[in-house]
């Protein structure tokens, strides 16, 4: 269907919701298509992470890939112009959470629970749209600690004793450094714009990394050489719901959810600032394009995805959970669509395109073959790069030094302790220190900084009074 110039994408209202029906609401964009091919093996990343956590095995591992692909369809199809995601900040917690329980049924039962919850929560805030407003109630120091904890629980998963690192250090050191590099180097965003090919490599996020790690990883001998096979992926949903689920498990205890709150919470907090995101990506897309409006609701958000957390957690638990927004890939389709609508018919269009293709490439089994044996580092990899986003991001949420002192306790309680004992420091910390709070005596952290470095100047040399002391100095050292 055309949209009129200025108006919204066609769809058919459904309270909160704007139904939009593929190929009749929603067109199709081939770069888009072809984008989600090839950055399917991203989405395989979460592979490994159920295999070494739960014990999972590949088939039943893929299996819940694919489900979890199907569902990243409901946010374009009710009129959430994104492309959805990992919630890839709160891994770290997650697992934290879940070495508490014993490999096996408790600890798929405490996942199921955490998943259910998360949804739950958001589905509730989305309908009574105090999303935003929790996210502001809690404090600075805490957001500060809650993302900078879940950064230091990432790197130290990979560092552990018996951990990835041990398995392939030297391709993870080449693997991350390169991603380090095209993700944040300032010269190298210098650079993007140069060629085509400069530009291409930026645009198509982490999946440099898997290719350069299908190379480094063989020829170091620390990954086996890709064995292609062809045909398509064979998918294990017996097993996966007699096994995994609750369908064959059955409902976690009461205790499961219970326990596993504060970690929720903590989750919610990270995730809401993807909302944020994705807002304000919009936001700037729309600038450039007068010709479509562009409807995004934070609250309708939260229920799409919560919707998908408590899906996921009924048919196939995942730790890397349902998250808002896939940034990368976001980034990429918002600034092709900001060419004009020749390059994108809309903006939906894109979105929805580029999910076709990470779908198509979870059934094909070369591209699934092919990256297969380098899963491993490339989640290692992306790991450590999360771990620096977080301590990045996690520092600027800081706006005073004492809030950034409470955040760096509350941050290694997380990582060793858990979600619930952070929580409760974050709590204890910020009561006490800002008991009486007087603004006059807080300490910007810009302030704080430039009087640190004006500390280090040497002090300068009055040379008259150097001169007139000069003789007395030598008559007294003669």
């Amino acid at each position: 269907m055309k949209r009129e110039y200025g108006k919204e994408q066609p769809y058919i209202p459904a309270g909160p919701f704007k139904i939009r029906i593929p190929f009749i609401h929603v067109g199709f964009e081939k770069i888009d298509f072809m984008q989600g091919l090839l950055l399917c093996a991203v989405c395989l990343g979460m592979i490994p992470i159920l295999q070494e956590y739960l014990g999972m095995p590949f088939d039943v591992a893929m299996t819940i890939v694919v489900i979890n692909g199907m569902f990243y369809f409901l946010h374009v199809l009710l009129g959430d112009p994104i492309i959805p995601g990992w919630i890839t900040p709160a891994i770290p917690i997650v697992i934290l959470y879940l070495n508490q329980f014993a490999m096996g049924v408790e600890r798929v039962q405490a996942l199921i629970a955490f998943q259910i919850s998360l949804g739950v929560i958001a589905i509730l805030l989305g309908i009574t749209g105090l999303g935003q407003k929790v996210a502001s109630i809690v404090p600075n120091a805490m957001k500060s600690g809650i993302i900078m904890g879940a950064g230091i629980a990432a790197v130290n998963s990979i560092l552990v004793e018996g951990g990835r690192f041990e398995q392939a250090p030297i391709s993870i050191i080449i693997c991350t450094g390169v991603g380090f590099y095209l993700l944040f180097s300032s010269h190298f965003k210098s650079q993007r714009n140069l060629n085509k090919f400069t530009k291409v490599l930026a645009d198509l996020g982490s999946l440099p990394i898997i290719l350069l790690a299908l190379i480094v990883g063989p020829v170091m001998g620390e990954v086996p050489w890709p064995q292609i096979e062809w045909g398509f992926t064979t998918l294990a949903f017996g097993e996966l719901f007699n096994n995994w689920t609750i369908f064959g498990l059955g409902l976690p205890p009461l205790e499961m959810f219970i326990i596993g709150l504060p970690a929720v919470v903590s989750t919610y907090v990270i995730l809401f600032g993807d909302v944020i995101q994705a807002k304000c990506l919009l936001d700037d897309a729309s600038k450039k394009r007068p010709d479509e409006v562009i409807d995004f609701n934070a609250n309708r958000s939260n229920i799409i995805f919560g919707a998908r957390n408590v899906l996921m957690g009924i048919f196939g638990p995942t730790i890397t959970l349902c998250g808002p927004l896939a940034a990368a890939m976001q980034v990429v389709v918002c600034e092709r669509f900001k060419l004009g609508p020749k390059t994108m018919g809309s903006i939906n269009s894109g979105a929805i395109s580029y999910r076709y293709g990470t779908t198509l490439g979870y059934f094909l089994l070369p591209i699934v073959t092919l990256v297969k044996p380098v899963l491993g580092i490339a989640l290692a990899a992306t790991l450590l790069i999360q771990g620096f986003v977080s301590f990045r991001v996690g520092v600027t949420k800081s706006k005073t030094v004492n809030d950034l002192g409470i955040a760096g306790v509350m941050a290694a309680v997380i990582a060793m302790k858990g979600a619930a004992w952070g929580l409760a420091a974050g709590i204890i910390l910020c009561l006490f220190v800002n008991l009486g709070r007087s603004n006059r005596h807080e300490s910007e952290i810009a302030a704080e900084l430039e009087s640190f470095d004006s500390s280090l100047e040497p002090e300068r040399v009055d040379e008259e009074k150097t001169a007139e002391l000069k003789p007395i100095y030598q008559k007294v050292t003669n």
